[in-house]
């Protein structure tokens, strides 16, 4: 694709956006997914009271440590995770997606999604990729006003939280984003 010496048009905005991701991540290691995974979730289950007793009913915990968002005036987000199945790492996969808007920036945060039931788990892991919100909806679990969490959702067949470094975030949707199954 070539990008100089053309207008501001899409696909220059396209090129901006792709030095920027490229620039702040890239590809890692199996062992620095593994490290990662194993502190997003320590700190999920330190920040989120009910964590833990939640993973613990769940038949698959995917985990996305570190999924950085970047835009200038088109933006997208990648990130790379791992999904774990009994407590171990079973697969590796990574996220995107991408948008068009206003947009100037960079952050980083964590997803983590919880597959409440064996059919959920099975239909994700068996597939080439999955798209939220087309191949299954993710019911995201959402800090409300005074700080309370929407409980009604953790009824749902997949779960999903997002944290940043302030803790679970609100207000944000996974719809769209596209993961895929990685070889490390």
């Amino acid at each position: 694709m070539q990008c100089v010496g053309e207008k501001w048009s899409v696909k220059a905005y396209f090129c901006i956006f792709l030095l920027l991701v490229s620039s702040i991540s890239s590809a890692a290691s199996k062992e620095e997914i593994d490290a990662r995974v194993d502190s997003a979730l320590a700190r999920f289950y330190e920040e989120v009271e009910f964590g833990r007793s939640l993973a613990a009913k769940s038949e698959g915990i995917l985990v996305f440590p570190r999924v950085v968002k970047a835009g200038f005036g088109v933006g997208g987000e990648f990130g790379e995770g791992a999904l774990l199945v009994g407590g171990e790492k079973v697969a590796y996969y990574n996220t995107a997606s991408a948008s068009i808007g206003f947009q100037l920036g960079a952050q980083a945060r964590t997803q983590i999604v919880l597959f409440m039931t064996a059919d959920e788990l099975e239909r994700f892991r068996y597939t080439d990729s999955w798209e939220v919100g087309v191949d299954g909806s993710v019911a995201l679990i959402e800090l409300g006003v005074g700080g309370d969490i929407n409980s009604s959702s953790l009824k749902e067949p997949i779960i999903g939280f997002v944290l940043n470094n302030k803790g679970l975030m609100y207000n944000l949707t996974l719809e769209g984003s596209k993961i895929t199954k990685i070889s490390k």
